[in-house]
Order: C-alpha cells, then structure tokens, then sequence
C-alpha cells in the first residue's frame, strides 16, 4: 500500500516439549521479510484442536512451517483450512502415523511423567534429538531443556496423547499446491531423511534440503543454514 513493504505473516508451530527458543533464531533474522508468530501447541490433546487453536488466532493468510509434532498439526491446518496457508514448510517430521511401537514408547514416557517422573523423560529423549555431537553442547542443551521445563508434564502428556491419535496424512499429499520445502536433518535418528523425501516426493513441486551435520532439533542444531533455507522459500520458492 502506497509503495510500504507489507510482510507476509509466518506461522511457526513447534515440536514437542518446545516452545518460541526452538525458533529464536528464525524469529530474530526472518523479520525483514514476514511478520512471525509462534503458536502454543501446550493446550489441547488432540491434533485437531490444535489446528483449530492456532487457526483461530492467525492471519486471514500465511506461510506455515512446523517441526515435528508441528508438521503433524501443519498437515492438518491444510486439511482444516487449506485456502488459509500460502506456503507450507516441513521440518523434520513425517507424513505416517505411529506405529504401535511408537505409541508405546509414547505411553511409557506419558506415565512416567504422570507418576512424578517428568525430570526423567528428557534425558531418555534426548540421544535422539539431536546429532550426537551437539549433546556436548552445554548451550543448545541447556536451551532444550528449559524448553521442556517450561512446557512441562502435564502438557507434554496433552501432546504425546494428541501425537499417538494423528491421522496418516500421507493420501493428502498429492492435493498440496503450495509451494513446499521440506527440510531434515542428514542425521535425525526420530523422522530421519527418508520421511522428508517421502514427502516431497509426493507433494507436487517440493523441494528436498538435508542439513549437515543435523540432527531432530534442525532450527536450533543449525540456525544459519535453516533460516537461509527458510528465508529463501518464503522470497523465491
């Protein structure tokens, strides 16, 4: 309007047991061309009431990336709302449900931290959270935890109920028609790059990018590399 640049809005949701740091740098550097918001996935137990939490409080239209149990939930804001999303990015996650071995790993960890176990639920998850390089990282690990602490038990119990009940949203992906960059890391032991390339292979158009030396946690393993992928899906893809 009148020659003002007008941003596009992003909507970045998290994965589990994280909050806004999972994005800090993404936020910080992304600025310049979307006006982003972070959306709570803490309050519901269901994928679906997720989506239709953030759908309620995001612009008429936006660019959507999320990480793990946020690609889960972006998946169904398309189902839910697809006119709504300009631009879809899928972070180190996967189109398939659990399988029942999944799930029980789920349950085992959701008593745990309902019989006032919690404290021991990140130390079990993380090996798998990021390349094994990075658990000598006090920092990132420092920042992953006080993510989780924030997030805390019973809301990690809302999510893990509301991961083990998502839909396969694999026979959508052929109808996703915007454009789409899938992003894993070379290395992520949870969703490793073959789910990525499930993905975008099926989704017309989508773009692959394997991060090096990555693990599950890509946008805080690798901040620069991830909002220069970033930064270029939402300007050129």
């Amino acid at each position: 309007m009148n020659g003002v640049f007008q941003p596009a809005g992003l909507l970045l949701l998290p994965g589990l047991l994280c909050d806004g740091d999972l994005w800090a740098h993404q936020v910080r550097h992304l600025a310049d061309v979307a006006a982003v918001q972070v959306a709570d996935l803490t309050g519901q137990d269901s994928i679906g009431a997720m989506a239709q939490a953030v759908l309620a409080t995001a612009p008429p239209r936006f660019a959507l990336a999320g990480l793990s149990m946020g690609g889960y939930v972006a998946f169904e804001i398309l189902r839910q709302a697809p006119e709504r999303v300009t631009r879809l990015c899928l972070l180190d996650t996967t189109a398939r449900p659990d399988t029942p071995e999944q799930s029980e790993r789920r349950r085992a960890l959701v008593l745990a931290a309902r019989t006032g176990r919690f404290a021991t639920v990140l130390p079990h998850m993380l090996p798998n959270l990021v390349h094994p390089e990075r658990l000598r990282d006090a920092s990132l690990m420092q920042t992953i935890t006080d993510m989780a602490k924030r997030v805390g038990a019973e809301a990690f119990c809302r999510q893990q109920t509301a991961i083990i009940g998502r839909t396969d949203s694999r026979p959508g992906l052929s109808a996703i028609s915007v454009p789409t960059l899938c992003i894993v890391g070379r290395d992520d032991a949870l969703t490793p790059p073959d789910r990525a390339e499930e993905m975008a292979s099926a989704i017309p158009g989508a773009k692959l990018a394997p991060v090096e030396r990555c693990g599950h946690c890509a946008p805080l393993e690798q901040p620069e590399a991830v909002t220069a992928l970033m930064r270029l899906w939402l300007t050129q893809l």
